[in-house]
């Protein structure tokens, strides 16, 4: 059972890297101002970034976390 919940869960992380790598493509390709449904993935991205490196050593480990979670 716990097998099964973990399979769900990567596909489902799978399925959501997959989407913003698509988001952030097709946001660079027609820009963010015509994406209504993905709304402005980049400059979101960006600010995450911006906000974990001004958290110094806390947004690093953070960042770690959340890296380790994808893989």
């Amino acid at each position: 059972m716990i097998d099964r919940a973990r399979d769900t869960v990567s596909s489902l992380t799978r399925l959501g890297v997959g989407l913003l790598a698509l988001a952030i493509v097709v946001s660079l390709l027609v820009g963010s101002s015509n994406m209504a449904f993905f709304g402005d993935v980049v400059g979101n991205i960006t600010g995450l970034v911006a906000s974990l490196g001004n958290a110094g050593l806390p947004g690093l480990i953070a960042l770690g976390v959340v890296i380790w979670l994808v893989k």
